[in-house]
């Protein structure tokens, strides 16, 4: 057996016409900008089977059948997947080296094959069950028609042990359904659907393979998204939601949108905008970047213009310079995200809002600018503050020239002195908040105002959005504490990691515990307040012998007054 290289599988999959390979089974007449004929697969008369080369694909909206071209040789000719690959890069005229690989079947097709059935299994549901008329309702009302939702993928997974029975009628063994994640093992021994009463968006590898789902509660409950755990096919932080279906359209359009949630994605490539993705769940990683790198160098932020919004977004945008791409931001009317835009605005809104989408650091500098840090001295301390993470991560030589002017120009402060303030400043590394801490030893965890801070957002609001607005993830110094910090900002407990879990079941234990909490706010205030003015002043400390000698008198009474600020804030807090 052999290995054939990802981008290499791209390359055939690009080249081949999947209408005229389709078309020598089936009968196809084009209807809009797709093709429509009876099924090969189930035998249907109507023309009810779709190819669509614009997403490289065919579906049946009867037996839900769908895939690209590798699929349609694999099920309708009975062909494995290199030998598909093989047959149609034959076709096309592209040589596949040889490259030797591992002998023998692959140890993870039981579950792909499980994953893949359950896919199926839930598609019906969706389209056909009783139980999922409030999944069909709530599409409806958000205007996802049973076409788009089949397209999708979408399905329902429903209450009761249909599912497992299901899978047991297929042949399906528990123990490998636990591990693909579609099981889980109760308190006393059983094994039970992990998605219960939720509508699922199938999540899929670079490949089109289905290996993992988000589920969406519908109505109450919590929490409101729960998608599968890591297995040996599915590493969330390592795929992008989409992509699968998105790459050839980013290379096309020679960038790449980056939204927050699943509907989002729906909502922007209904609207004509196939090149989007979405992270699984969680911020941007390292390996996602990396991922679109490969397909583009220009990626557009699309995500809400919320204070947790752009929080997302400066740090989606970070970790993107960090890999050396052009990122832009679009900005969303105040209230709105990619998902409702698209729906009440059309595609006409939404190409208006990725047109006038502007450079990162330009769109962080004019935050900042209306928020009036550019007015002050210590206010344009502050402004450094937030703008050195977009300076630092920026890789791209030239691109790191401009924001350097550009900073220095917005901030008053000498190229030369800011271009110090960067390398002499650059942040320790933090303890990774994914290393989980072995079971056996008992979390650490500080007892200050970044707890007291965390206990304050559970107990709901008004607490939360009054420590929302005071407080930014970066004020968060404990790894596990800031990784609640942010999954509660964004409603998603259910996304952390097993440190920060149990750094967050420890609060939810706790509670306020009869503690006043006006105190407890206005004292945790005090401690971040001092926190920032040490910032100030030994930035200050650093600039005053470096300012012009006419600059200096000025310079060194704001310190004093900076000092004399700081000697009024509590130098520490602990919880009482």
């Amino acid at each position: 057996m052999s290995l054939i290289p990802d981008d290499l599988i791209d390359q055939v999959r690009e080249a081949a016409d999947l209408v005229a390979i389709v078309g020598e089974h089936v009968e196809l007449k084009r209807t809009g900008a797709d093709y429509r004929g009876s099924c090969p697969f189930h035998g249907g008369t109507h023309r009810n089977f779709a190819v669509i080369p614009k997403k490289g694909m065919y579906h049946c909206f009867v037996c839900h059948e769908s895939g690209d071209v590798f699929t349609f040789f694999m099920k309708r000719l009975g062909m494995d997947y290199p030998t598909a690959v093989r047959e149609v890069a034959r076709r096309v005229g592209i040589s596949i080296p040889e490259r030797a690989g591992p002998v023998g079947p692959d140890p993870k097709e039981p579950l792909y094959a499980a994953v893949a059935a359950a896919a199926d299994w839930y598609a019906r549901q969706l389209a056909d069950s009783a139980e999922a008329e409030p999944a069909r309702r709530y599409l409806q009302g958000r205007e996802i028609a049973p076409e788009v939702a089949a397209m999708q993928g979408l399905g329902y997974a429903p209450r009761g042990t249909a599912f497992v029975d299901a899978m047991k009628s297929l042949g399906l063994q528990p123990d490998v359904l636990l591990e693909a994640g579609l099981l889980v093992k109760r308190e006393d021994g059983t094994m039970g659907p992990r998605f219960w009463g939720r509508l699922l968006f199938p999540i899929h590898d670079l490949k089109g393979r289905v290996i993992a789902f988000g589920g969406r509660v519908l109505g109450d409950g919590q929490p409101k998204y729960l998608n599968s755990p890591e297995s040996a096919i599915y590493h969330k932080g390592q795929l992008l939601y989409h992509l699968h279906a998105a790459k050839q359209a980013i290379r096309t359009a020679e960038r790449a949108i980056l939204v927050e949630g699943y509907f989002d994605v729906i909502r922007v490539a209904l609207a004509g905008h196939e090149e989007v993705v979405a992270p699984l769940g969680t911020g941007l990683t390292s390996e996602q970047a990396e991922l679109l790198k490969r397909y583009t160098n220009h990626v557009v932020v699309l995500y809400d213009s919320d204070d947790a919004g752009l929080r997302a977004t400066f740090r989606a945008g970070d970790e993107l310079l960090r890999h050396g791409l052009r990122v832009s931001v679009a900005t969303i009317p105040d209230g709105e995200d990619p998902d409702t835009l698209a729906q009440r605005g059309g595609a006409k809104a939404l190409d208006q809002v990725l047109k006038d989408a502007i450079d990162l650091l330009e769109r962080k500098v004019q935050i900042l600018d209306r928020r009036g840090l550019f007015a002050s001295l210590p206010g344009r301390r502050r402004a450094l503050d937030r703008l050195l993470p977009t300076l630092r991560a920026a890789k791209d030589p030239i691109t790191r020239e401009l924001y350097l002017s550009r900073v220095a120009e917005a901030a008053g402060v000498r190229k030369d002195v800011l271009e110090r303030e960067v390398d002499a400043r650059a942040p320790a590394v933090r303890a990774p908040v994914t290393a989980p801490a072995r079971p056996s030893e008992p979390l650490q965890l500080p007892a200050g105002a970044e707890k007291a801070f965390l206990l304050l957002l559970l107990s709901g609001d008004p607490w939360r959005a009054r420590v929302l607005e005071a407080v930014d993830p970066e004020d968060i110094e404990f790894p596990a504490y800031r990784a609640v910090f942010e999954a509660l900002a964004h409603d998603a407990p259910d996304r952390l990691d097993e440190t920060a879990s149990r750094a967050f079941e420890a609060l939810k234990a706790e509670g306020l515990g009869g503690r006043t909490a006006d105190e407890m706010f206005q004292k945790a205030v005090d401690w971040i307040e001092a926190n920032r003015l040490d910032r100030d002043i030994a930035g200050l400390k650093r600039e005053i012998p470096l300012a012009p000698e006419a600059e200096k008198p000025r310079l060194v009474v704001e310190l004093k007054k900076l000092v004399g600020l700081r000697n009024t804030k509590r130098p520490t807090y602990h919880l009482a």
